[in-house]
């Protein structure tokens, strides 16, 4: 039946009629067995006390009474024992799901929730959403449909009557979602109809994003014929960037989605395509902060005709540099440094500490084993790190230098190998196969941190020997925000005095401390002076997104607002209660976003990794949804659950961001910048969904 929007029909009224009902009777139920639960609370006590006088008769009485008492104290622990109080849902919120089947013992009505509990007198069923089996049918399938499922060793098989998501919060429903069809409870009490502009339902970008084998202007495109067609598809602004002279250092600056990627990328073509003699592709390199932009570079350079430049991580650049500058055939690379200490290495008080206690060093002094003592010598000298600490501005607190001191001390220890060597082998062999040190502390012992590879080249190339490290002829730093400043100091040296490089960033997407400004970007660089480019169109971000992401950086906006390149569908904001609801609002979201949309590309941004899991194992059958912590996109259509770190220079269809939480991003400058982030990557529309207490951050939109 259609009605105009918020004048209910009869069968919305009988929905909501029957959820009200369920609920008076889940908490009627719920209350009774409260009240059942302070009897026994009263009986529990009066257990307790027999059993204590039991004990104190059995010291003083004689051995022949002492069967008698011991039996009796069997029989009140086993009364105690019964007298153990189930954990009952919470009043609040008991359950955040209804679903009715026909099956194999015809109608049955199951509610969703996150303790089980059940009432066969009042026909009340609570079942854990995270482990009873049923739960998957709710999961699994849409109302109307048939299902088969194997619970254990038997098969169930019926129909899906009602299948319905409720919000109910302090004991009273305020909102009832039927697939798109969304009722709401105002707080005076009205229920309404919410029309599908309110809700900014996930749909119609389909393919908006840039993906390999689709190029546009906002990321990268050509066709292999050469650098001429490449500059048809670019801007005013972006033309010229391109076109810089090669040998000129160009710094390349907009907001997420404005192109930098694009100028660097079709720059290092034109170059190629133009002087191919004097900038060979085996003697350029793209250098990126994560393996996921690494990727994507790789995918955009092949159709540029540019398969042969080398595209790497900040890491793998640095381990094979240092392994190359210092002839080793392999090096016991440590890659889960605490936060802090890999924080405290890549800082820049540390670069400047350095340089003002080594200074250049002497050749013979810049072998791997003396710089490897050296770096010891000073990560465990207590005067030296607090001089960083205090240098850092309030950036390093002083529980770095015992997180420090304590993890090199581990570094610098014996391998337990070295340890026990000429103990019998059959002696060291352990249950589980692995080595003895493994999984332990003494697992550290002989390593380095990924942190101190560009330290130790620092430290070599300040006296001009690389060794067989080859010259670079251009380099691309792409999130150049992120590189530390040793980082760019042994680039500089790789350029040699041609200083031919493209840098492209963001000083608001920076995610560490590492950044220090542009200007000492350069000096690091050996660069004097750079051709700047200021990208001022956001292609990738339509006007809705550009206008939240500044609202989100609050002062740290720059000063003119970039302009968004079209208008765009709303912003979805959504607060739940709690998590378990909220997730599965975005879980039901996206199944049916992909339903309609099966080539849409779509990012859930965690704030970070363990959320990202978090909201994985939510998802009852995973087999739709990725999860890429390690930066392996696909840059397939289908949904990627993933982490800020992760997704730096990328783009989708569509971004839900499932933790838009207080917690997740408070009020400070990293969680402005962070949130930035995640929100930049959409390139149609963005859901923040929220749970508890909503992000600060948000206030206002």
């Amino acid at each position: 039946m259609s009605t105009p929007d918020g004048e209910l029909s009869p069968e919305e009224q009988a929905i909501i009629s029957e959820e009200e009902a369920f609920l008076r009777r889940v908490l009627g139920s719920l209350e009774a067995a409260r009240l059942r639960g302070g009897e026994r609370t009263q009986e529990t006590e009066r257990l307790i006390a027999q059993l204590e006088v039991l004990r104190d008769d059995a010291v003083s009485a004689p051995v022949a009474d002492l069967p008698h008492l011991f039996h009796q104290m069997d029989q009140t622990r086993a009364l105690l024992d019964r007298q153990k109080v189930t954990r009952l849902p919470e009043f609040s919120a008991p359950y955040f799901a209804h679903l009715k089947v026909n099956g194999p013992v015809g109608d049955r009505d199951y509610l969703l929730g996150r303790t089980s509990y059940a009432d066969a007198s009042a026909d009340v069923r609570i079942i854990d959403w995270r482990f009873a089996p049923v739960a998957r049918v709710f999961y699994r399938y849409g109302e109307g449909d048939s299902y088969e499922e194997w619970f254990g060793e038997r098969l169930s098989e019926g129909t899906v009557l009602v299948r319905r998501l409720v919000v109910i919060e302090r004991g009273r429903l305020t909102r009832i979602q039927v697939g798109p069809l969304v009722l709401v409870r105002s707080p005076e009490g009205a229920w309404r109809r919410v029309g599908a502009g309110a809700m900014s339902p996930l749909a119609g970008g389909m393919g908006t994003a840039v993906r390999p084998g689709r190029l546009g202007v906002g990321q990268g495109a050509s066709r292999r014929e050469g650098a001429l067609d490449v500059t048809a598809l670019l801007d005013a602004e972006q033309f010229e960037a391109v076109n810089v002279a090669a040998d000129e250092p160009l710094l390349v600056l907009g907001s997420a989605g404005s192109g930098k990627t694009t100028v660097a990328l079709h720059r290092l073509a034109k170059i190629a395509f133009d002087e191919r003699a004097r900038y060979p592709e085996s003697r350029m390199k793209v250098i990126v902060p994560e393996e996921g932009l690494a990727r994507l570079s790789r995918r955009l350079l092949a159709p540029l005709g540019l398969e042969k430049v080398s595209v790497e991580t900040l890491d793998s650049w640095a381990a094979l540099t240092a392994r190359i500058a210092f002839g080793a055939k392999a090096l016991k690379v440590w890659e889960d440094t605490p936060p802090l200490v890999s924080k405290f290495k890549r800082h820049p008080a540390l670069r400047r500490a350095l340089a003002a206690r080594l200074g250049v060093l002497k050749s013979s002094a810049t072998t791997l084993p003396r710089l490897r003592k050296r770096l010891a010598e000073l990560f465990t000298d207590r005067r030296f790190l607090e001089g960083v600490v205090s240098h850092s501005k309030g950036d390093l607190p002083l529980t770095a230098i015992d997180e420090l001191v304590r993890h090199t001390m581990l570094q610098i220890a014996t391998p337990l190998e070295r340890e026990l060597e000429g103990v019998d082998p059959d002696r060291l062999q352990t249950l589980d196969g692995k080595s003895l040190q493994s999984d332990t502390p003494d697992e550290l012992a002989g390593t380095l941190d990924l942190e101190d590879l560009p330290l130790l080249l620092f430290l070599r190339a300040q006296g001009g020997n690389l060794g067989a490290v080859g010259r670079l002829v251009h380099v691309v730093l792409d999130e150049t925000e992120d590189f530390s400043l040793v980082e760019l100091f042994v680039v500089g040296r790789l350029l040699g005095d041609a200083r031919s490089c493209t840098l492209a960033g963001d000083e608001m997407q920076q995610t560490s401390t590492s950044f220090a400004g542009w200007p000492a970007v350069l000096a690091e660089l050996g660069i004097q002076d750079a051709a700047t480019c200021r990208l001022q169109v956001s292609y990738r971000c339509p006007a809705p997104i550009t206008a939240l992401a500044r609202h989100v950086l609050g002062t740290q906006a720059p000063s003119t607002a970039p302009q968004a390149g079209r208008e765009g569908a709303p912003v979805g904001l959504h607060h739940f209660p709690d998590e378990a609801q909220a997730h599965l609002f975005i879980g039901e979201a996206l199944r049916e976003l992909l339903e309609r949309e099966p080539h849409a590309s779509v990012a859930v941004i965690a704030q970070g990794p363990e959320q990202a899991r978090a909201f994985h194992r939510m998802l009852a059958d995973t087999s739709w949804a990725r999860l890429v912590l390690e930066g392996d996109f696909s840059f397939e259509p289908g949904v990627d659950v993933t982490d800020v770190d992760n997704v730096k220079g990328l783009e989708f269809d569509y971004v839900v961001i499932p933790d838009a939480t207080a917690r997740a991003y408070p009020v400070n400058d990293e969680a402005r910048r962070r949130l930035h982030i995640a929100i930049t990557r959409a390139s149609h529309q963005l859901w923040l969904v929220s749970s508890g207490v909503r992000s600060p951050l948000l206030a206002g939109c």
